[in-house]
């Protein structure tokens, strides 16, 4: 259920910007996030839940100190590990979560913290994601709201291509989602031509595709 960014993505990531694997200690700031960024937000539990399935993918981006670096903290949850953090300058701005099911990986949410948008960080998240499967073949798939415009051309330029519809999938307000797919043939039609729109045979690869 990604419904991330409401404003343009542009590549002016900052060299203390890291991307690495979100963990427990984490989750304070993820929740903080969540709750700021989203109209029906994730819960802790949730969070926890996919952070506890180890065929999946989840990841922190993270501005380093001046003077630390931005290594994966395992200290005890949460009280301690988030003194630490915030003592040292750190400070999480953004995070993915993906999980796997069979050979399809759904990117479940995406969300940049509102003052850290417009740096590129969403599209860098996914390129650290697709570096980690590290499958040519791979296929992705993820949940848009139909009003998002800006989400989607973000997820049209990294090869996502519409191909179907959940209806009224988000509760605060029953608007529709649409489904999105990443998948080799996707990635093949989009390197073939400048338009999305004109992706005709672009869904070759997508289970069941639908109208949109």
């Amino acid at each position: 259920m990604t419904e991330p960014f409401q404003t343009h993505e542009r590549a002016e990531r900052s060299p203390r910007v890291e991307i690495r694997r979100l963990v427990y200690p984490d989750l304070p700031q993820v929740v903080a996030i969540e709750r700021r960024v989203f109209p029906t937000p994730w819960s802790l539990a949730m969070f926890v839940l996919e952070l506890s399935k180890h065929s999946g993918i989840c990841l922190a981006a993270e501005e380093r100190s001046q003077t630390g670096g931005g290594a994966e903290r395992r200290g005890p949850w949460p009280g301690r590990a988030l003194a630490r953090s915030e003592a040292s300058g750190q400070r999480l701005l953004g995070y993915l979560i993906c999980s796997r099911y069979d050979t399809v990986w759904h990117v479940m949410n995406i969300a940049i913290d509102g003052d850290q948008q417009r740096r590129g960080l969403a599209s860098a998240l996914l390129a650290e994601l697709y570096a980690r499967v590290d499958d040519e073949e791979a296929r992705f798939t993820l949940e848009v709201r139909r009003s998002n415009h800006v989400a989607i051309h973000l997820y049209e330029r990294e090869g996502f291509r519409a191909a179907g519809v959940r209806r009224r999938y988000y509760q605060d307000n029953g608007e529709d989602a649409l489904v999105m797919w990443r998948t080799p043939s996707t990635l093949a039609r989009q390197s073939a031509t400048d338009a999305p729109g004109d992706w005709i045979g672009a869904l070759d690869d997508v289970p069941n595709p639908g109208p949109v």
